[in-house]
């Protein structure tokens, strides 16, 4: 007995060592930090990261033992960016055009695109990314997914939607004889029972977000019109929903925009022909724009406009219905539809959102904490603060003071691992 309470006692006064296997800590010393969610850079702030996690932020930090300290004097940390519309096996139309993507690109080749895409957006510091429709890929975003879920390829975390799901004969391409089958850009259906099925497929293969078009072209030329019906839609959100998945809505015009708030919608994307009502609904039902102003700009200059003002009707009318947005306190999701524009460069529409009346720190909110929000990710990321996972980046200078400081990205971390590619500091998988 004696014995036992003196090896007691020597374990209790033995100090413990940390094992090879326990967590290395890191902290990183930028010149700021812009927390995400007041707007601020916070002078002299300093994060510690153990694991895959951030531990504390602040001032004055105690430094653990052992910890990895990474200097970014002159950088502001804050969280890594969300995408928030994106194609990853979509590239810039002006390379080839939406048609023959669908039609002709082998799905190898597109999934080999969008494993580089997925890359290249990471390195551009978006560490999280909602895909919104592979556009003839299938299911392939899924497959994308786990890959970098797995660390097979790296890429941001994805939320992906799958196919889109649109009315019969309202998407494409098009342009065929009537009655051939040609291979569609999403999935097609025709009344209630038909987009149900839609829905619960597409939830069993692996989709985390349902996509509708509430309207599109019937014919090439033509304007929009509304496609699925409000009962159509109601019923699509009520199976999204009871699966606990949300549900995204392209709407351009008025009407598609007035049957998407009805039916119950958690994002709509474009919003062209939004009114000051339909933007006063949306902000009551807490309906976050995705007003993509970087997809008309970039479609618009693939035309011939060479951005001097004043610009062309259909970028003024995406302006417009923003800045309407805007003014009605509607939440503001930033997705700049990347694939019409190449991936890599998402910044541009955190850029378009200032340039069109948001200030800075807004549009860099709308981009972490924001996004984080409305894409239902803010119990992981978005933010710096502890309990999050470390995805953090640090940009050159300050963001809130030139925005265009966002295309300028010194380092990537990940889930607690700095990206070697992204700042050439070299660091083990923690």
């Amino acid at each position: 007995m004696r014995l036992l309470t003196i090896m007691v006692a020597m374990m209790l006064a033995t100090p413990v060592v940390a094992r090879a296997s326990d967590p290395v800590s890191v902290v990183l010393k930028p010149a700021g930090i812009f927390d995400g969610v007041d707007g601020k850079v916070h002078a002299g702030w300093q994060v510690i990261v153990t694991g895959d996690k951030i531990v504390a932020v602040g001032a004055d930090l105690p430094v653990p033992a052992g910890a990895q300290i990474i200097d970014l004097a002159g950088d502001t940390l804050m969280p890594g960016m969300i995408e928030g519309h994106s194609h990853l096996f979509l590239h810039p139309y002006n390379e080839t055009t939406w048609d023959d993507q669908v039609l002709h690109e082998p799905l190898a080749l597109r999934t080999a695109r969008a494993v580089a895409n997925a890359k290249a957006t990471l390195l551009a510091g978006f560490t999280s990314e909602r895909d919104l429709g592979t556009e003839g890929a299938g299911f392939a975003d899924v497959g994308l997914k786990a890959a970098i879920d797995q660390g097979i390829v790296p890429g941001p975390r994805l939320s992906v939607a799958t196919r889109a799901i649109v009315a019969l004969g309202a998407y494409g391409p098009k342009g065929f004889e009537p009655g051939v089958v040609i291979p569609q850009g999403a999935e097609e259906v025709s009344g209630v029972d038909q987009i149900v099925a839609a829905v619960r497929r597409q939830i069993a293969a692996g989709a985390d977000w349902i996509k509708l078009y509430a309207d599109y072209r019937w014919r090439p030329g033509e304007e929009s019109h509304a496609t699925l019906s409000l009962e159509e839609m109601q019923a699509a959100v009520a199976a999204g929903h009871d699966a606990g998945r949300p549900v995204a809505v392209h709407a351009a015009t008025a009407e598609g925009m007035r049957r998407a708030v009805a039916a119950g919608v958690d994002t709509i994307e474009h919003g062209y022909g939004g009114t000051q009502e339909i933007f006063a609904s949306m902000a009551a039902k807490h309906i976050a724009l995705c007003p993509t102003l970087a997809a008309s700009d970039a479609t618009a200059r693939y035309r011939g406009w060479n951005g001097s003002e004043p610009a062309p009707p259909s970028v003024e009318l995406n302006r417009t219905s923003f800045r309407l947005a805007l003014a009605a306190g509607v939440p503001i999701c930033m997705g700049g539809d990347v694939g019409v524009f190449a991936h890599g460069s998402n910044a541009r529409e955190i850029e378009l959102l200032v340039a069109a009346g948001m200030k800075p720190a807004q549009a860099l909110i709308a981009a972490t904490w924001g996004n984080a929000r409305w894409l239902h990710l803010s119990d992981r990321v978005g933010a710096v603060k502890p309990g999050l996972l470390a995805d953090l980046i640090a940009v050159e200078g300050d963001p809130t003071v030139n925005v265009g400081a966002v295309r300028h990205v010194r380092l990537v971390m990940k889930g607690g691992h700095i990206l070697p590619d992204s700042a050439g500091i070299g660091m083990p998988r923690l």
